[in-house]
C-alpha cells in the first residue's frame, strides 16, 4: 500500500514540500515556486494503519492532510502553511499583482 511506505518514509524526518505556480497571459509568462519543510514525529505501524483506514491519505501527494487529521503526525512545519496544503496563496498574489 503507496500511503503507508510514503507515511513510514516520512516518519521522524523533515522533508520539504515544493509548489510550482506559473500564470501565462497574452505572451507574458510569470513563473515561481515555494518551498516548506515539515517536521513529522516518528509515528508506529498501527497509528499509520489507523490513519489510512479514514481514508484521507488516499487522494494526497504526500499521503496526509496538514489541514485534517493527519496533522496529528506533524511537529512543526517552517513557510507558508498554504503552501503544504496545496496553494501558495501569498505567492499566487503577488505574481498576479506584479
Amino acid at each position: 500500500m503507496d500511503a503507508f511506505r510514503m507515511l513510514r518514509t516520512l516518519s521522524g524526518k523533515t522533508h520539504e514540500v515544493i509548489t510550482g505556480v506559473a500564470f501565462i497571459n497574452s505572451g507574458v509568462t510569470k513563473v515561481d515556486y515555494e518551498v516548506s519543510k515539515v517536521t513529522f514525529k516518528k509515528i508506529t505501524d498501527e497509528e499509520i494503519m489507523e490513519y489510512i483506514k479514514t481514508k484521507e491519505p488516499m487522494d494526497k501527494a504526500g499521503s496526509y492532510a496538514i489541514q485534517g487529521i493527519g496533522s496529528k503526525f506533524v511537529l512543526s512545519y517552517e513557510g507558508e502553511f498554504d503552501n503544504i496544503v496545496g496553494l501558495p496563496m501569498k505567492l499566487v498574489l503577488k505574481l498576479i499583482s506584479d
